[in-house]
């Protein structure tokens, strides 16, 4: 089931727990996108991949942002034949510069997972900044949906894909502020938490944050 308006404030609020799940919203415009922490998402009409998924998974959603990190990595890999990053939790970046980001709202027992890629933008970092290559957005919705169901079906399974979200960590080995804690990033751990050296040798240098993936 496939939900597509011209123009809204945001895919989440298209979709509802009691739809099946898989069932997808997009758009071309959002009038009023977020991200995590009610931070504000800015996309041009038209230019970027805007869609929402309901899930309905059956452990820890906390996981998904992650999940879908991975996927839109892989889809923008394939896209610009160039490596691209995660950082923890839900942002993918190619040369450091952010172009997808993602937000996982629980609602009911259901999980509304959205997701902004920027494709075609010229105002911000996006696939067609960074080699110069303007694409149909469909094709990259294909791609992009049939990858998340993938990784989502393989997570149910086998977890979350450490060895590839570690490969793409962007934030190892940077200092950062989280939660209160400021320190040296170790690294995302297996179940999907980030590991920070503090310093603090007394009460244990490695802290462990698990920062809420689901809202």
């Amino acid at each position: 089931m496939r939900i597509h308006v011209p123009e809204c404030e945001t895919t989440q609020a298209l979709l509802e727990p009691a739809m099946p799940e898989w069932s997808v919203a997009t758009t071309g415009h959002q009038t009023g996108g977020r991200g995590r922490l009610g931070r504000t998402w800015v996309d041009e009409p038209g230019t970027s991949l805007l869609v929402s998924v309901l899930l309905k998974p059956p452990r820890d959603p906390a996981e998904l942002t992650l999940v879908a990190g991975v996927a839109v990595a892989q889809v923008v890999e394939r896209a610009i034949g160039r490596p691209a990053q995660i950082k923890w939790p839900n942002d993918v970046l190619v040369d450091g510069a952010k172009v997808s980001g993602g937000i996982a709202e629980l609602r009911d027992g259901a999980v509304v997972l959205g997701i902004g890629l920027n494709v075609n933008q010229t105002t911000h970092t996006s696939l067609k900044t960074i080699d110069g290559q303007e694409r149909e957005l469909e094709p990259l919705l294909d791609d992009l949906l049939a990858t998340l169901r993938a990784r989502y079906d393989d997570w149910l399974v086998n977890g979350l894909p450490h060895d590839e979200i570690a490969a793409r960590d962007f934030l190892r080995g940077k200092r950062i502020s989280v939660n209160g804690l400021e320190g040296e990033v170790v690294g995302i751990r297996p179940d999907g938490r980030l590991e920070l050296d503090t310093g603090v040798v007394d009460s244990g240098s490695v802290e462990v944050v698990r920062d809420a993936g689901v809202a």
